[in-house]
């Protein structure tokens, strides 16, 4: 029998997104039904993510704040379907919700749900954290996702002013997990992501991915959300000399996987695989495939 690649437990995890959204920048309108939602996630799944992420409303720039209520209406049925697929059943795929709001999280939560996303950091509803430390103590393998989002009122278009945006990210994610833990969160229960598009131009994503060795600086666990992000296509119109509308979806996957596949190695040279997480993507399989190729030019004996 043939051994197993060094890499083959070393790959980080893949978070697939499935969004309950009529008006998201990427695939809004496409998994709405219980039916779709199901089918998608199954095929995430199979293509090797090991997390599904249900998110109810969108967060482009310009989308329109849902209520608790809307929101719960769209992904409640959706994750109490989800958690009969023999997957999620037997724990080798774990639910995440993608919500700012604790109500839902809570539901969510109590509805079989392992992590919280929450691309706000516990900004957009200051009962998040209070809430995550009630209802997470009896769930020690659940986990919160804490965002960063410099001046969440102004929106995610709104860019942040610093000289310094991987100084001044590792900064408030620290300040925010310390508010995190004084409400009662775990802190093993924790995990970060940079913010990736949230209030960001184009020069500053670059820099954080850059600057993945001081954000880990944390020691939490990572998250990294970049797929499709505009600043990609910005990175391909650029390359290509084409305008930002001609950029395809594939083009925007096959970027997000050759900057995973980038990411990942930059942390295995450095030694802070510990540190990665995973990716949030929407194209599983172009992820999973470029990381397998890499993994197996880098070990090749």
């Amino acid at each position: 029998m043939t051994n197993p690649s060094p890499a083959a437990t070393m790959l980080p995890r893949l978070m697939g997104v499935l969004n309950i959204t009529p008006d998201s920048f990427s695939d809004g309108g496409q998994f709405t039904s219980v039916e779709a939602a199901l089918a998608q996630a199954k095929l995430l799944i199979e293509q090797g993510a090991s997390v599904i992420d249900v998110g109810g409303e969108s967060t482009r720039p310009g989308a329109t704040r849902l209520t608790p209520v809307e929101e719960q209406a769209r992904v409640l049925p959706v994750i109490e379907a989800l958690m009969f697929l023999p997957q999620v059943a037997n724990g080798s795929a774990v639910l995440s919700i993608d919500t700012m709001n604790s109500s839902t999280a809570r539901l969510a939560v109590e509805a079989g749900v392992g992590i919280v996303n929450d691309v706000s950091g516990g900004q957009a509803d200051s009962q998040m954290f209070a809430t995550l430390a009630q209802v997470l103590a009896m769930r020690p393998d659940a986990r919160y996702v804490l965002g960063h989002w410099h001046s969440f009122e102004l929106g995610a278009g709104a860019v942040q002013q610093t000289d310094d945006i991987v100084a001044s990210v590792t900064a408030e994610l620290k300040a925010r997990v310390a508010l995190a833990e004084a409400s009662g969160l775990k802190r093993q229960q924790i995990i970060v992501d940079p913010g990736l598009g949230f209030g960001k131009d184009s020069a500053q994503n670059r820099q954080l991915i850059e600057g993945f060795n001081t954000l880990a600086s944390l020691e939490l666990p990572i998250l990294i959300g970049a797929s499709r992000k505009r600043f990609l296509a910005f990175e391909i119109a650029e390359a290509k000399g084409i305008g930002l509308a001609d950029v395809t979806a594939e083009q925007r996957d096959e970027a997000t996987a050759e900057l995973s596949v980038w990411l990942w190695q930059h942390s295995l040279t450095s030694k802070k695989t510990d540190q990665l997480w995973g990716f949030r993507v929407h194209n599983v399989q172009a992820n999973i495939d470029a990381m397998r190729v890499a993994a197996a030019l880098r070990f090749a004996h």
